[in-house]
């Protein structure tokens, strides 16, 4: 991991006033939208990790890997949560794919419409985790 492509953090000194908004209101997440109308996302589903972080977890998190049975989602049950934003230590992690691997295995159209509005008022209320 570099500079490029490290997660934000708290008080990250690399996120500007206007990034704090648009982060903590979800809007950043408008464009993955794009990736849904081309087959690739679903609105619901386990977030997508970037490449090192399956790196790291996977070894150490029974089951990691089997968050990739369905689609990524631009939202999801780990997400509304409280499993969103910067893993400070592996616990952290575990408890997001729990959540992950419970909406896998219970996922029904009423949980995803449930899903979708509990981010809406997230986005309307702006999440704390999001930085």
């Amino acid at each position: 991991m570099n500079e490029d492509t490290k997660p934000a953090t708290e008080n990250d000194p690399r996120t500007t006033r206007v990034g704090r908004f648009i982060r903590r209101t979800n809007l950043d997440e408008l464009p993955q939208f794009i990736n849904v109308l081309k087959g690739e996302m679903s609105v619901v589903g386990p977030r997508p990790h970037a490449l090192w972080t399956d790196e790291q977890y996977a070894p150490l998190i029974e089951d990691y890997m089997s968050r990739y049975a369905v689609k990524p989602g631009i939202t999801g049950w780990a997400q509304i949560s409280g499993f969103r934003g910067e893993i400070k230590q592996t616990e952290d992690m575990a408890g997001r794919i729990a959540k992950d691997l419970w909406y896998i295995r219970n996922r029904t159209f009423s949980l995803d419409l449930f899903i979708i509005l509990r981010t809406i008022v997230s986005m309307i209320r702006g999440d704390k985790n999001a930085y």
